[in-house]
């Protein structure tokens, strides 16, 4: 067995513990769900719950649903990367209930409760009498929608490889298979590991409960996500200030912390050659996550790295070249680190101090580097952009986006047509509106207090949310409370998951199958290829994780404001222009989708990787949505009106004689 140096601490059974009895706690809504199933419509109860939620259950699993693995994952990397200025970037998030059910809500329940409709492919065939309508919404939905499946999974293997640290059974099982499987994935062998197990969890419990297991296990997750929040937040700025210790400012608190941050500096990517001081009997693994010092030449201590990837040391050799490293600048970090290492060397990694960084290049951030204050001013540090992480433009985007692109989303919509009556809707969105005032204003202080508890974490800054929470819990002696906080992201990435995995099974089985090939389908039949459907399509989006994006808030991001450009535009048409039609609103949708891609396209050209094209500096979801209205609005009035029926059977009420 390899020897194997230890990244990141062990937290103990306990947290396993606990995190086990919620994942149990999963499995059990789940069984008590799949006996609704018998005794209701299936289709209607599988996919929408019989249209009867009240208010908590409509309240949290719409909000549950939203806080996906961006939220509890993407969104604190982005704050530990970037400092403050994610307090502006996430600022109208306050208002989406506001949009999403109060510009949408009513209108669609009632359009989907006149039509019989199941999903939003329903709704905009029946809405048109229009086959085809339905079937390009339903082959956008399921396009974004495994994109996003692939993040979500990603985000669920990297919650529990941070609960179970470093894995090296699993990894030397991996490191013994031939090289044909090894090249599936780019990714470490435990973080395949933890991605299986999520990845069965969450498709076998989605599929035997339906929609209301999701329902309830998102009201559960809800609670959950909410407690862990506030259970950190007081946590994270005591031992924030602890950790400066002594100062001769007169701050304390969070003025400390942003005293602090105010004279960070971003760090440096780069490659480096890890040397061993003296040659091994056995090979050595470098989990990824491993401090290394470069070699000290006049006393001093050198400077300070982290590994990005898992590395072996032959027992053969006693280096390895070009290692991918993260190197920490900031004079208060490196002594931090420093006094950590040194302190837990012998207990946890006697050979720690043998591994050094010779031969080493780095490059510095575009925008902040060598430059204090960066994490505390606009538009904040960045790696690649030299107009920082939010300039104006971009931020005033971003609040259109966020607040906008949320009514847009076919998974809000899917809720917005299960609640039971008016009086629930108005409650909920005042509901879901202080939920999320609870979530991500706390949220933001929480990881801009882990920079400074958790240095250089840029190195998978993704894994920064489980990170935090083992190291809170671990300072004060209770390391079980840790798997109550991890439960909290792992809630919000499986409240996600399942819902899209019903959107993407519902688009399969009710609007191509059912709608199309079979409509004489028994509801035997329909229920097997349901359970069949969730079953590979969750398993396509795990195997699809295998080799997921490195920063999950991009493609989070894509997806999110992606379906908005597609989707708002018409649906509104839909619901409240009479004259609207077929033809101008799959123009509108069309035309949104290939706006919007179309950025992300010429961006990639220019060799910006995953970054848009951003004309006059704003975000791709602003010209997509402008674009969609303008283009559906042109079509429809130069194409024929719809039919009096279709328009006496949606906008006319029927009075009792």
């Amino acid at each position: 067995m390899l020897p194997c140096l230890i990244a990141q601490g062990d937290s103990g059974n306990a947290v396993l513990v606990t995190f086990l009895i919620y994942i149990i706690a999963v499995f059990i809504i789940a069984g008590l769900s799949n006996r609704l199933l018998k005794s209701r419509n299936f289709l209607s109860e599988y996919f929408l719950g019989s249209r009867g939620l009240g208010v908590w259950a409509f309240a949290l699993t719409l909000a549950a649903t939203s806080s996906s693995g961006g939220s509890f994952m993407g969104f604190p990397s982005k704050i530990y990367s970037h400092g403050w200025i994610l307090a502006l970037w996430i600022g109208s998030y306050m208002v989406v209930p506001i949009c999403v059910m109060g510009l949408l809500g009513k209108r669609i329940n009632q359009v989907a409760r006149t039509s019989g409709a199941i999903t939003i492919p329903d709704v905009l065939r029946d809405r048109f009498n229009n086959v085809s309508f339905g079937l390009i919404s339903v082959a956008l939905i399921i396009f974004f929608m495994t994109f996003n499946l692939v993040a979500q999974f990603k985000a669920g293997s990297e919650i529990l490889r941070t609960l179970l640290g470093p894995i090296d059974t699993f990894n030397n099982l991996v490191d013994s298979l031939p090289s044909w499987f090894s090249s599936l994935s780019s990714q470490t062998s435990d973080y395949l590991f933890c991605l299986v197990v999520f990845g069965i969890a969450v498709i076998v419990y989605t599929t035997y409960g339906g929609f209301h297991a999701v329902v309830w296990t998102d009201v559960m997750q809800g609670i959950v996500m909410v407690v862990g929040v506030i259970i950190m937040l007081p946590l994270a700025i005591n031992q924030a200030t602890s950790a400066i210790g002594e100062t001769d400012s007169q701050k304390t608190g969070m003025a400390l912390v942003t005293e602090e941050m105010a004279e960070m500096l971003p760090p440096r990517f780069g490659t480096a050659t890890l040397t061993i001081s003296e040659s091994q009997a056995e090979s050595l693994a470098v989990p990824p996550g491993t401090w290394v010092w470069s070699k000290p030449e006049d006393g001093s201590a050198g400077r300070l790295f982290k590994t990005r990837k898992r590395y072996v040391i032959a027992g053969t050799t006693t280096s390895v070249v070009d290692a991918e490293v993260l190197e920490i600048v900031s004079p208060a970090d490196v002594q931090r680190a420093r006094d950590s290492l040194v302190s837990a060397q012998n207990a946890n990694s006697p050979q720690l101090m043998k591994i050094h960084a010779v031969d080493v290049a780095t490059e510095k951030y575009v925008a902040g580097a060598d430059k204090p204050g960066a994490y505390v001013t606009a538009p904040g540090p960045h790696r690649d952009s030299p107009d920082g992480f939010l300039p104006l433009s971009l931020a005033i985007s971003f609040f259109f986006m966020w607040a906008i692109s949320g009514s847009g989303q076919p998974s809000n919509m899917v809720r917005l047509m299960a609640f039971k009556d008016t009086v629930t809707l108005r409650r909920s969105i005042f509901t879901v509106a202080l939920y999320y005032s609870a979530i991500y204003f706390p949220l933001v202080i929480i990881f801009c207090c882990a920079r400074i508890l958790v240095p250089g974490m840029e190195s998978e800054p993704d894994r920064i949310m489980p990170q935090i929470a083992v190291v809170l819990t671990d300072n004060i002696g209770m390391g079980w409370l840790a798997g109550l906080l991890i439960a909290a992201p792992f809630a919000a990435v499986m409240s996600t998951v399942d819902s899209f995995l019903l959107m993407i099974s519902s688009a399969l089985v009710r609007d191509i199958y059912q709608r199309n090939m079979n409509p004489e389908a028994t509801e035997a039949k329909v229920k097997k290829l349901s359970y069949i459907f969730t079953l590979i399509v969750g398993l396509g989006a795990l195997f699809g994780a295998m080799n997921p994006p490195e920063f999950l808030q991009d493609i989070i991001v894509y997806t999110g404001s992606g379906l908005a450009a597609a989707f708002l535009a018409p649906v509104v048409y839909a619901l409240y222009w009479p004259r609207s039609n077929h033809q101008g609103c799959i123009a509108a949708m069309v035309g949104g989708f290939a706006t919007h891609l179309a950025m992300y396209c010429v961006g990639f050209m220019k060799g910006e990787g995953f970054t848009p094209y951003r004309l006059l500096g704003t975000d791709p979801i602003i010209v997509g949505l402008f674009a969609s209205f303008i283009i559906g609005f042109v079509v429809t009035l130069n194409t024929p009106p719809p039919s009096d029926s279709i328009v006496k059977k949606y906008f006319y009420k029927k009075v009792e004689g």
